[in-house]
């Protein structure tokens, strides 16, 4: 099967954090938090797919409140911090929500993600992603992490489903429909 037909049956989405919406570096203030820097157009892709009725996790090993509060502004339900078995994380998901893993795309970028991403019909990983990982992935998005990679395999998919532009055509429909 080729990678267009594995895009085509995705309806849920598992992310790694570090890595695939950042890029591989963090800031570190005085106080020792650890500051990330995230791409606001893959947050719009997220934002769009709950919108369209996919289902959006994410795991990640990281702990961060403010990582956290920004995917519950949007719209992300499933969040699991300080994961350092992604495995188990991954199966309570899927047994909760009763989730066909051949429906199941999982983007992560290291060796924390290696098994989760065995698991799933579309393991797919960032251009700049750990070599073991690409190995595995079936996609290798053109794009870095924290450059564009989330919405890279999002907008793949929405698309393949005709649904990536159905607001904005919507709102195109109902505007030439109106009088002036």
């Amino acid at each position: 099967m080729n990678n267009l037909e594995q895009f085509r049956k995705i309806k849920t989405f598992i992310f790694d954090v570090d890595g695939v919406f950042t890029d591989s570096s963090v800031l570190v203030s005085e106080n020792g938090d650890l500051l990330r820097k995230m791409n606001i157009r893959d947050g719009y892709a997220v934002r769009r797919a709950i919108e369209a009725g996919y289902r959006i996790c994410i795991i990640t090993g990281g702990n961060s409140e403010g990582v956290e509060l920004r995917f519950r502004a949007l719209g992300v339900l499933d969040i699991y911090t300080g994961i350092s078995d992604k495995v188990s994380a991954y199966e309570s998901y899927v047994k909760t929500y009763n989730i066909d893993p051949d429906e199941v795309l999982y983007m992560g970028d290291d060796l924390i993600d290696y098994l989760v991403m065995r698991l799933v019909a579309l393991p797919a990983c960032p251009a700049d992603a750990a070599n073991e990982v690409k190995e595995i992935a079936q996609f290798i998005s053109p794009l870095k992490g924290g450059e564009g990679c989330v919405r890279d395999v999002i907008e793949k998919v929405m698309k393949l489903d005709g649904c990536w532009m159905e607001p904005i055509m919507a709102k195109v429909k109902s505007n030439n429909n109106s009088t002036i």
